[in-house]
């Protein structure tokens, strides 16, 4: 029977860390996840032995045993001792090498067993391992993009997702941003009578035609009429949280940024924190003037 090399079945180190080996495996099963690949031998028996290669590495303790086993696997196949009795009497093992071949080593016959795992993971890890079977590990992670405006950012928002023949809510807090990630915990893929996957969903928000977001900050600019920017008054300023008045200052120059504190977005996650909203001014001038008016700025010019 021909030793296993797990590592290289998930394609990863064997320094891999348990994460890298989790991903490497999530990413795979669902590659090769019968559910996508229906019909396909080839890939069911890929899925199989990369299943079996995390059911081994993906546990501390069975990791550890495989790796402190390495190559005497030979001597212990042909023990036909338990993990433990081997590991035991490994500075001894040439007593057991004339001792008859572990039972299952004679039908070297990938997942003819039955318990669709391979000989070499039954000698390894005899029959009670196997009872775990092939579908007892988690289902691969799923991930998708939900878009929504600016003002469904500001307030919170959910939608309903349709995921394998099943409707899921998703609550969106206020303050979500472009990039944020949400978790569905046991949406993603089904694993048998393993754990399901999860349902990972990126959030992007829409550019708005008149805020620009910047953080919790937003920019906007707010056309002011001259006479109002030379005279001073109040202006109306529409925010995502409703219409305020502020003051415009005699002399208001064109480009002045005014600062309304606690205007911008919601602080995601953070209840009662808000950004700030920044009003450039943009002073308009009028494209018509009475003669009256043409003499009034006249006399202005020539400083009367």
């Amino acid at each position: 029977m021909k030793f296993k090399e797990y590592y290289n079945i998930l394609n990863v180190d064997r320094k891999a860390s348990d994460k890298e080996i989790k991903k490497a495996y999530r990413k795979l099963a669902t590659q090769y996840h019968p559910d996508k690949t229906k019909g396909d031998k080839v890939a069911e028996e890929k899925f199989k032995e990369i299943s079996e290669a995390y059911q081994v590495l993906g546990n501390a303790e069975k990791r550890k045993q495989y790796d402190a086993l390495g190559s005497d696997w030979e001597q212990f196949q042909r023990s036909g001792a338990s993990y433990d009795e081997f590991m035991q009497q490994r500075n001894q093992y040439q007593h057991y090498r004339n001792r008859q071949r572990y039972a299952h080593a004679n039908a070297d016959s990938g997942f003819g067993n039955g318990s669709g795992f391979s000989d070499f993971f039954e000698a390894f890890f005899g029959s009670g391992a196997r009872n775990e079977g092939v579908y007892g590990f988690p289902g691969g992670d799923v991930s998708g993009e939900v878009t929504i405006d600016l003002t469904e950012a500001y307030h919170g928002t959910e939608r309903i997702l349709e995921w394998d023949g099943e409707r899921i809510k998703l609550k969106i807090k206020p303050g979500a941003y472009t990039g944020l990630r949400l978790r569905a915990k046991g949406k993603g893929q089904k694993g048998g009578r393993g754990q399901a996957g999860d349902l990972y969903v990126d959030i992007r928000v829409r550019e708005h035609a008149i805020y620009k977001r910047e953080g919790d900050h937003l920019n906007m600019n707010l056309s002011v009429d001259v006479f109002k920017a030379l005279l001073g008054g109040k202006q109306d300023v529409l925010t995502l949280s409703g219409k305020v008045k502020i003051p415009i200052k005699e002399g208001t120059q064109n480009g002045k940024i005014i600062r309304l504190r606690g205007k911008g977005m919601p602080k995601y996650g953070k209840p009662g924190q808000y950004g700030d909203l920044f009003v450039t001014i943009n002073i308009q001038l009028p494209t018509k003037l009475t003669p009256r008016q043409k003499e009034l700025i006249r006399e202005i010019q020539n400083g009367h």
